[in-house]
């Protein structure tokens, strides 16, 4: 599913964000990408759904090689893939089922088609009763589950996660936790960074981790 060879990125001419990284994610597995803050983790999945570009190196997701691939191609990868991400990135003002059902509107998915998949989603995630209230009055647990439906919505082959229990407390992390856990029982591939050396250990999962930009543990 994710095949990295000796990929470099740059900021600044003399500091590495990334260096000589290359790993592989088989289809199916759900892994840990640890590191302290500023070891790359972001980085790496901005290179993962096409929000940068490697200096050198080759960067593979679902058999298609990113760093080859036209920008005007770039939507139907991340077609493929679902970001969740620490901030959310929500739109405040509209509902939650408008949050979750704006990426299927914007290619044009048939009326019918929203309203059963979104539904399916608010279903899944706990937030049946909550479909018609905008998110700015949600909680950050609430937030963070729309933010993990919208990701779905596209029933993603790859979910791609940054920091997504950083700004909630031990129970919501469970929570979601537990979310992501049976996306992977159903067969999606799930990475999640996260700097959260508690929740590492819980999971039971691959870990690889960065530090400094480099590979120290796959």
């Amino acid at each position: 599913m994710i095949q990295v060879f000796d990929v470099y990125k740059t900021y600044d001419r003399n500091v590495y964000a990334l260096a000589a990284i290359s790993l592989h994610v088989m289809q199916g597995e759900m892994v840990f990408l640890t590191g302290p803050s500023g070891a790359g983790k972001t980085t790496l999945l901005r290179l993962l759904y096409g929000a940068e570009q490697p200096e050198r190196g080759q960067v593979v997701v679902n058999g298609r090689n990113i760093a080859r691939l036209q920008r005007r191609h770039l939507p139907a990868l991340r077609r493929t893939l679902g970001m969740v991400f620490q901030d959310f990135k929500l739109l405040p003002e509209r509902t939650v089922f408008d949050n979750i059902a704006f990426a299927l509107r914007a290619t044009g998915i048939p009326k019918g088609d929203v309203q059963r998949r979104v539904v399916r989603l608010l279903a899944h995630v706990g937030l049946t009763q909550k479909q018609t209230i905008a998110t700015r009055r949600l909680s950050g647990g609430e937030q963070q589950r729309v933010a993990i439906a919208r990701a779905l919505v596209n029933d993603p082959q790859l979910v791609l996660a940054d920091e997504p229990t950083g700004n909630l407390d031990a129970a919501l992390t469970v929570e979601i936790m537990h979310l992501f856990a049976a996306l992977h029982r159903r067969g999606t591939t799930v990475m999640i960074a996260t700097h959260d050396h508690a929740l590492v250990e819980t999971w039971s999962q691959r870990v690889i981790t960065l530090h400094a930009g480099r590979l120290v543990d796959v």
